[in-house]
């Protein structure tokens, strides 16, 4: 679920892969182990990310769990077509616990990359109720824009919403880098892309998605939101820009 881009590995059957890994409900061997972190090695090289050894564990964790996935909670608003194609939807979130990491790098899928790697260890037992937590969709994350306001920001936080099940009793993590932090209700403007997001198809996301829009105040033009939905080894997979309303 880490957020790096995969274009082109050679050599990589992807889909061979997952198939075998993650149909086979038997414990992994050496072997299997072995390629499934080679795999996760040259995702990563992609965007100049190291995947260290001591990451097999829950890589293997999540590969054995990828199709029991909770949705994030919302209510739909509106959803706005164009010939028979979606513009953008509406929605609001509600109010809940997030396990949150801050990363710094030089580029923001890096960045990403980093911060999501911590949280899959929180997830996969580093907390304090010593277990696995469940995944949740989307992982959201949080840019900033400069005062240009064409710019990301280095800092970019990676946040996991935490499952129903410990919503009210949160697990505290093992890492000090990882926060959980309770979060108002949002409503937001989503629209759907596909592929890998980097500051510049994330800055062109946002261009298109403010040019359906028009110019107006309702949204912060200082930061956005990043929503992804499906496993790297996807070329094309499925992401969302938010923007955010001002007002409920």
């Amino acid at each position: 679920m880490a957020l790096i881009s995969l274009e082109d590995l050679d050599g990589l059957d992807d889909d061979q892969l997952d198939d075998d890994i993650t149909d086979n409900p038997e414990p992994m061997d050496e072997e299997d182990r072995d390629r499934l972190l080679t795999h996760w090695q040259a995702v990563a090289s992609t965007h100049h990310v190291s995947v260290p050894p001591d990451m097999t564990g829950p890589i293997q964790e999540m590969t054995h769990n990828n199709q029991q996935r909770e949705p994030l909670p919302f209510t739909p608003i509106t959803c706005h077509e164009k010939m028979e194609e979606v513009l953008y939807e509406e929605r609001l979130y509600p109010a809940g616990n997030w396990a949150c990491v801050t990363e710094a790098e030089g580029l923001y899928e890096q960045s990403v990359s980093l911060g999501f790697m911590k949280l899959m260890r929180f997830i996969c037992k580093e907390n304090s109720k010593g277990r696995y937590l469940g995944m949740t969709v989307p992982v959201v994350t949080n840019i900033h824009m400069m005062e240009d306001g064409n710019t990301l920001k280095k800092d970019v936080q990676t946040s996991y919403f935490l499952p129903a099940e410990f919503q009210t009793d949160p697990p505290r993590p093992s890492d000090s880098g990882i926060t959980i932090v309770y979060r108002e209700p949002i409503r937001i403007i989503a629209r759907t892309f596909f592929g890998s997001t980097t500051e510049e198809t994330l800055t062109r996301q946002i261009d298109l998605l403010w040019e359906i829009l028009g110019v107006g105040d309702d949204f912060h033009r200082d930061g956005y939101m990043v929503a992804a939905y499906e496993n790297p080894s996807i070329p094309r997979r499925r992401n969302e820009i938010w923007f955010i309303r001002r007002n409920l």
